[in-house]
């Protein structure tokens, strides 16, 4: 069984976003979420109150940061 990694995230009221976890250095939070979106766009769960969490495996979060830091 592969750990799930839940990446919470804070949307502001026009829809850019405020906070993501897990996010490199380097990149803002629509930064990250954009890439996230593009690579894991198919884990992503909108909540209520201007959230949403990414359900990723720990290999793809590490995978993601390494194509991101090159």
């Amino acid at each position: 069984m592969t750990d799930k990694v839940l990446i919470h995230v804070r949307f502001n009221n026009d829809g850019t976003v405020l906070e993501i976890g897990e996010r490199p250095a380097g990149l803002t939070p629509q930064q990250w979420f954009t890439k996230l979106s593009e690579k894991a766009g198919n884990a992503f769960q909108a909540l209520t109150g201007g959230r949403g969490i990414f359900r990723i495996s720990a290999d793809e979060v590490t995978a993601l940061k390494a194509a991101v830091l090159q």
